[in-house]
C-alpha cells in the first residue's frame, strides 16, 4: 500500500519545468560540534514553514515550493507508521560477500575482543595507568592527572594528523567530515581545517599513511584498545594548549603511544583482567557454546593471538573450562600479527605447560600443544588449510583480516562490538523519521533548484539550513563529536570502506553465530548504485526519476 501511495503521489506531482537548465545548489553550512541546538527541531515532528507567500501566491514560485514541501512532509509522515522502527536485529550477522557456512571446514579466531569480549570498564584503567606513566616516567606536568577518561569522546576509526595534533573523521573518499576535527578537546573551525590542508577537505592518505594506517604523518585508530589512547592523546594536547606550553607534536604523540604500549607490555592490563574475570570478560558462556557447537559438527578450530599463553590460558579456562585446548586443533600465541601474515622468517616454537620454550624444530602442529610466533606460510604448509574453506574471525581490520583476504583468499569475519549500539539507535523512531525526511528533503532540493528567482532562493536556503540541522541531529544520536563509526553525513566512513573490503561477514559478537545453522548461506543485499536507484524515497516523493531535466533536454537529441 505504501508503494502504491508513493507511485500515485509521483504521478500527481508533475514537475514544473524551468528551461534555464540545472544549476548548482548552494553549499550547506558546516556545524562544528554538531549537537542539537536551539535551531534544531525534532525530526519526528513536522516542521512549520515560514510565513506563506503574498496574496496571489498560487502563481508565485515560492508558494509552489512550499506547497510541494508540505505535501512531501505529509507523505513521509504517513509512510512511516510506528511499527516501521526496530526492523534491524542487533544480534544478526551482516554479509558483505556471499558465503555458505556449508563450505567452511576450518574456523580460526583471534583472542582479545573476539573469543574474549571485554567490558568497557577496562578503558578507564588503561587511560589512568598510561596517564600516570606519562607523569612519573616521562616527567609530564602533574596537571595531567586531573583528566579522567571520557567514554563518550572518541569513536573507533578516527585519523590523527601528528604534526597538526588533529583528531578527525575521514570518509571513504579521504575527505574530512566538517565539524568532526578536534585539537585536544576543542573543535577546530571548518575554515581552519580547510586552510590547514591547502584549501580543501581532502587528505592525501596515500602520501601520509601506510596500508596499516600507522603513519608516518597520519595514524588511524582501528582497534578497540585505541579508545583510551585517543582520549589520553586529546587530554594531553588540551593541557599543553590550555597552559600555553610549547611542545613538539611528534614527541608528544610518541610518548602517549609508548605509555599506552607500556600498559600492555608490562602486563598491567593482563593483571587487572586475571584478578577479576567476572568483571572484565563478557559472554564467556556464549563463546563456549559457539566453539562446542562447531566441534560437534565436525569443524576444525585454531587460535592465533598476539597475547601471551598464561593470559589466554586463564581466560579460556574461565570461559570454556580446563580442557579448552581439546577444542582447538592448533593454538598459536604471541604471533606478532600482522607481520605473522607477511614475514616468512620467524619459525614456530613449542611452549610447555609452564610457558618455557623448546628448541626442537617444528615439523607438524599438534592438537593440544601450544606454539609461539611462527608465520602464516609455515602454517599453511603444515596444515594445508587454504582458501575459502577457512573462515577467520578478528576485531582488527588490518592486523587480523586484511592480509588473509587479500593475499590468501581466506573468508573473514569482523567482530564490531559498536554495531549493537548503533543498530539500536537506527531502530529508534527519531532516527528513522529524521533520516527519511532528510532524504526526501535532499531530493526536493535537487529537483527544485531550477527555481532561481529571489524568493525561491530564500526558500531553497531555508531548506538547506533545515537539512543541515537534520544532519547534525542525526549525527549527535551516535556521538556528539564524531557521529557514527560507519557513516559521515552521507558517505561511508574510511573505517566502513575497510570493513567492506576486508570482511565477508561482520557482527557485534561471536555469539551471533548461535542464531544461524552451521550450513547457513549469507546473501548480501543488492544495495543500489546511484544509477540503479529509480525508486528511492527522495525521488518518489519529489516525482523525479533521478534525471529531473530529461524532458527539458530532449531537444538535444
Amino acid at each position: 500500500m505504501a508503494g502504491a501511495g508513493l507511485r500515485a503521489a509521483a504521478r500527481r506531482w508533475v514537475p514544473r519545468r524551468d528551461h534555464g537548465g540545472p544549476r548548482a545548489a548552494s553549499s550547506s553550512p558546516s556545524c562544528p560540534g554538531c549537537g542539537p541546538g536551539p535551531g534544531a527541531h525534532c525530526p519526528g515532528a513536522p516542521r512549520s514553514a515560514p510565513a506563506p507567500a503574498p496574496a496571489g501566491g498560487a502563481a508565485e514560485p515560492s508558494a509552489h515550493l512550499w506547497a510541494r514541501y508540505q505535501d512531501m512532509r505529509r507523505l513521509v509522515h504517513d509512510l512511516l507508521p510506528p511499527e516501521v522502527c526496530s526492523l534491524l536485529n542487533p544480534a544478526a550477522i551482516y554479509a558483505n560477500n556471499e558465503i555458505s557456512l556449508r563450505d567452511v571446514e576450518v574456523y580460526g579466531f583471534d583472542y582479545d575482543y573476539t573469543l574474549a569480549q571485554y567490558s568497557d570498564t577496562l578503558h578507564p584503567e588503561i587511560f589512568n595507568a598510561a596517564r600516570d606513566i606519562l607523569v612519573e616516567h616521562y616527567k609530564y606536568p602533574e596537571g595531567i592527572r586531573k583528566y579522567e577518561y571520557n567514554p563518550t569522546f572518541a569513536i573507533r576509526g578516527l585519523h590523527y594528523d601528528i604534526q597538526k595534533s588533529l583528531l578527525m573523521k575521514i570518509d571513504a573518499f579521504h575527505y574530512v567530515q566538517l565539524g568532526t576535527a578536534y585539537r585536544g578537546l576543542q573543535p577546530v573551525p571548518d575554515e581552519e581545517v580547510i586552510e590547514l590542508y591547502g584549501g580543501t577537505q581532502h587528505i592525501p592518505l596515500y602520501q601520509m599513511s601506510g596500508f596499516y594506517g600507522k603513519g608516518p604523518s597520519i595514524k588511524q585508530f582501528m582497534d578497540i584498545f585505541s579508545l583510551p589512547e585517543m582520549a589520553l592523546l586529546s587530554c594531553v594536547v588540551d593541557h599543553f594548549l590550555g597552559h600555553g606550553l610549547e611542545f613538539d607534536q611528534a614527541h608528544l604523540y610518541k610518548d602517549v603511544t609508548d605509555a599506552i604500549r607500556d600498559v600492555h607490555v608490562k602486563g598491567l592490563m593482563y593483571q587487572w583482567i586475571e584478578r577479576d574475570m567476572e568483571k572484565y570478560i563478557l559472554r564467556g558462556d556464549e563463546t563456549f557454546a559457539v566453539l562446542s557447537r562447531l566441534v560437534a559438527h565436525g569443524k576444525q578450530l585454531f587460535l592465533i593471538t598476539n597475547s601471551p599463553f598464561s593470559f589466554v590460558d586463564k581466560g579460556m579456562r574461565h570461559m570454556v573450562g580446563p580442557d579448552w585446548r581439546q577444542l582447538f586443533d592448533v593454538v598459536i600465541v604471541q604471533a606478532d600479527k600482522p607481520s605473522f601474515f607477511t614475514d616468512r622468517r620467524k619459525p614456530f616454537r613449542k611452549l610447555d605447560e609452564k610457558g618455557s620454550l623448546h628448541w626442537d624444530r617444528i615439523t607438524r602442529l599438534e592438537k593440544g600443544k601450544i606454539y609461539r610466533q611462527g608465520n602464516l606460510f609455515d602454517f599453511l604448509r603444515l596444515t594445508e588449510w587454504r582458501g575459502p574453506r577457512v573462515l577467520y574471525f578478528g576485531d582488527h581490520l588490518y592486523s587480523d583480516l586484511a592480509d588473509l583476504m587479500l593475499r590468501h583468499g581466506w573468508r573473514t569475519g569482523a567482530i564490531i562490538p559498536e554495531l549493537e549500539r548503533e543498530i539500536r539507535i537506527i531502530n529508534t523512531e527519531q532516527y528513522m523519521h529524521s533520516l527519511t525526511w532528510q532524504q526526501a528533503l535532499t531530493g526536493l532540493l535537487e529537483r527544485m533548484q531550477t527555481y532561481q528567482d529571489a524568493e525561491s532562493r530564500q526558500v531553497l536556503a531555508a531548506w538547506m539550513k533545515e537539512r543541515q540541522e537534520l544532519r547534525c541531529v542525526t549525527k549527535a544520536l551516535f556521538n556528539a563529536q564524531f557521529g557514527s563509526i560507519f557513516r559521515t553525513f552521507h558517505n561511508p566512513t574510511y573505517f566502513s570502506r575497510r570493513l567492506v573490503r576486508f570482511s565477508d561477514l561482520y557482527m557485534a559478537s561471536l555469539s551471533c553465530l548461535l542464531n544461524y545453522r552451521v550450513d547457513f548461506t549469507f546473501y548480501p543485499r543488492r544495495t543500489p548504485l546511484q544509477h540503479e536507484a529509480p525508486l528511492w524515497m527522495d525521488q518518489l516523493c519529489t516525482g523525479c526519476m533521478k534525471t529531473p531535466f530529461l524532458s527539458d533536454m530532449a531537444h538535444i537529441r
